[in-house]
């Protein structure tokens, strides 16, 4: 791929990898715990091994089941509307059963809102991918 340059140095190319691994890993935490935002940490994910390593990169980008989340984006179809409804949907859910059943500091459910806004925000402001609308 043309896009993949990998860095000279091998301590710079290690520190991408181990950054790319553990973003993996806290996107996958992210599809069960709504707080982690599992696109922008597997896009993260995707960089720091698109400087890295063509292996890992091709890797990622054909998972069988990460690969679909990214693979829109990447092509800049944007998400799915379905995803985008769920995603928001999830968030609101837990974030406010969060913030009203488990904190009394009010601005600790202040800032849980604001979080809620935050990512509600950016996900409405992604493109949206129409073609799931046909199914």
């Amino acid at each position: 791929m043309s896009t993949i340059r990998k860095p000279v140095a091998p301590a710079l190319r290690w520190t991408l990898l181990i950054g790319g691994f553990a973003s993996v890993g806290l996107a996958v935490l992210g599809i069960f715990l709504p707080i982690l935002p599992t696109v922008p940490l597997l896009l993260l994910a995707l960089a720091c091994f698109a400087r890295s390593s063509e292996h890992f990169y091709t890797w990622l980008i054909d998972h069988a089941h990460l690969g679909p989340i990214i693979r829109p984006y990447v092509n800049g179809r944007g998400i799915p509307r379905t995803i985008k409804i769920k995603v928001i949907a999830l968030v609101w859910v837990s974030i406010t059963a969060s913030a009203f059943l488990l904190l009394e500091q009010f601005w600790l459910r202040v800032l849980l809102l604001m979080i809620a806004a935050g990512i509600t925000l950016y996900l409405l402001r992604l493109p949206t991918d129409c073609r799931d609308m046909q199914n």
